[in-house]
């Protein structure tokens, strides 16, 4: 028999969910209410049990509740109220089908309650559809920053990051600290890279099973790790009270998501620092983020050994300084070592000790216009020093991406994979370096290969010594390249709605496809270019003729080198 519970609570992630169903256990303990918590990761055949024994209140992540009301688990026909905890990131984990079933399976009585950090377009439309007649209440002021916490941005060279995160960690020493990163390999490797170097450390992301994220939490908590490395869906619902610094290791992809990543220090008002991690080459994008979000950050150099080593001493000085309390052991041990060394030889012995546990601070190079140059050059691939621009008729309207037109680029210009330097996909263009001694070799083979018989050998390829950044301030001042008031992108590409245009082709040369209505990359879901047959229709290999775009195989036994595009 289903259950009929008077409450709902949705939450995105399991560690949200058990923590409302932690707070709501002991806020109606004394009531008798009964809780019941169905998330993914857990024994759905136990939560089954638990509906069945008739919870007044249910809390729950979409998938798991979704999962239970189609099996008949879960009778929502008397529920009273619906909570939906974080409705913006649930959207963005892509739980918009499993959350409309759940809110249509409930009585049209019911009352909802939609907290949400940011209010998007689509959490409006979620509202206007599930609640009626809803006050709409802000608690975000005028200054959207959180006021308890400090936020620093550390400009570093790229290569440096790594070194950057290890001086933040040791300068800080906060009691917990945790570290955002954007990708599952990046938390593995920071992770393993802090590990190494002497941090107590654990690390949270999708790969981790509820037991290990478990484990992981309660090491921070118990003190036995003091650094958490994570992803922003993995850190949901995360609670640590003495969390005092949160470190970006990786730019936030927008304002809000600072602030949610800012928002798990600095609470119940304690201060908290917030450091954002800026390559040289990002500066320009982190202060227009930081000015939409109305955060005011102080721009700073990564701490230096001298000051990690001039903030420990402080740190040393104030415990072994502070108002303690001695029992007798302590005591005869002490007075025991002063029979055998002198007081200061005891004191240099007891802060070696202390210094041999710290993990040793990185050196950095300045920031300095020389020093940014020399960042910039290290980058530079050998052989690339001078290079010549070249453009090729295809961009981000035709699904063109850089592993597709690589390919394609060796077998037209007869180089290999290591002769062609950095790639930027434009909206109908795209654009790649070729080394100015390998140029002449490259433009007389395009010129040998073009052809009107083949849908690729038909793309123009051209010099294009302005190279990318011109045509992109042209584009820009035409009211093209993408932008906000530019033409809107559509499902199919060169869609007659979407103002696209066609690959563009050498003179005299057909257009793609042959047929009229062909698709002249495919137009297959999956985005690969180059993927239509010649009659149109999807499901043909990437390339008609030629290599696959895996780039191991090229017409003729021409093997370029590995890739490196950009």
């Amino acid at each position: 028999v289903a259950a009929a519970p008077l409450a709902l609570v949705i939450a995105p992630t399991r560690e949200l969910a058990l923590q409302v169903s932690r707070e709501l256990a002991w806020l109606y303990e004394k009531a008798g209410a009964v809780i019941a918590t169905c998330v993914g990761g857990m024994d759905a055949s136990k939560e089954r049990r638990a509906l069945r024994g008739g919870p007044a209140i249910v809390v729950g992540t979409p998938g798991r509740l979704r999962d239970h009301l189609e099996r008949g688990a879960l009778d929502l026909s008397g529920l009273l109220g619906v909570v939906l905890d974080e409705a913006d990131e649930m959207l963005d984990m892509g739980f918009r089908e499993d959350l409309e079933e759940i809110l249509d399976a409930t009585p049209e009585t019911r009352r909802t309650l939609l907290f949400s950090a940011t209010m998007p377009r689509q959490i409006e439309r979620l509202a206007e559809r599930y609640q009626s007649n809803s006050l709409r209440l802000s608690l975000v002021g005028q200054d959207r920053g959180h006021g308890d916490i400090s936020y620093q941005a550390i400009t570093v060279s790229p290569a440096e990051v790594e070194n950057a995160v290890v001086n933040l960690l040791r300068y800080h020493e906060a009691e917990t600290a945790i570290l955002f990163c954007a990708t599952r390999d990046n938390v593995r490797r920071f992770h393993a890279t802090l590990q190494e170097r002497g941090f107590g450390v654990v690390a949270l992301s999708g790969e981790h099973s509820q037991s290990e994220r478990n484990q992981a939490l309660q090491a921070l908590r118990d003190r036995r790790a003091r650094v958490c490395v994570a992803t922003d869906v993995a850190s949901r619902g995360i609670d640590l009270p003495t969390l005092t610094l949160v470190i970006h290791v990786e730019i936030p992809r927008d304002a809000e998501t600072l602030q949610h990543r800012s928002g798990r220090t600095g609470r119940a008002g304690k201060k908290g620092t917030a450091a954002i991690i800026v390559p040289y080459n990002r500066r320009r994008r982190v202060e227009g983020m930081l000015r939409g979000a109305k955060i005011e950050a102080e721009w700073m150099d990564a701490p230096t050994p001298e000051m990690i080593h001039k903030q420990d001493r402080s740190r040393l000085i104030e415990m072994l300084t502070a108002e303690t309390e001695f029992d007798d052991h302590d005591r005869a041990l002490a007075k025991e070592l002063m029979e055998k060394r002198s007081p200061e030889d005891i004191a240099a012995a007891l802060v070696q000790a202390h210094r041999a546990k710290l993990p040793s601070p990185e050196d950095l190079s300045a920031n300095t216009p020389e020093a940014r140059d020399k960042a910039k050059a290290d980058r530079q691939r050998p052989g690339f020093e001078d290079v010549v621009w070249y453009k090729i008729g295809v961009g981000r309207r035709q699904n063109a991406e850089a592993r597709w037109i690589l390919p394609l680029l060796c077998r037209r210009g007869h180089i290999t994979r290591n002769e062609i330097g950095a790639i930027r996909i434009g909206q109908f263009e795209s654009w790649f370096q070729v080394p100015t001694a390998v140029a002449p070799k490259f433009a007389e083979a395009i010129a040998r290969t073009a052809s009107t018989e083949d849908e690729q050998d038909a793309i123009l390829i051209e010099e294009a010594p302005e190279g990318p950044r011109i045509q992109a301030r042209e584009n820009r001042r035409e009211g093209g390249g993408g932008g906000r008031g530019g033409p809107r992108v559509h499902a199919k590409p060169f869609h007659k709605g979407a103002g696209g245009k066609g690959p563009r082709k050498s003179e005299g040369g057909k257009s793609f496809g042959g047929k009229p209505g062909g698709k002249p990359f495919g137009g297959k879901s999956d985005g690969k270019p180059f993927g239509g047959k010649s009659d149109g229709k999807p499901g043909g290999k990437p390339f008609k003729k030629g290599p696959k775009p895996t780039g191991k195989k090229f017409a003729g036994k021409r093997k370029p080198g590995g890739a490196n595009p950009s």
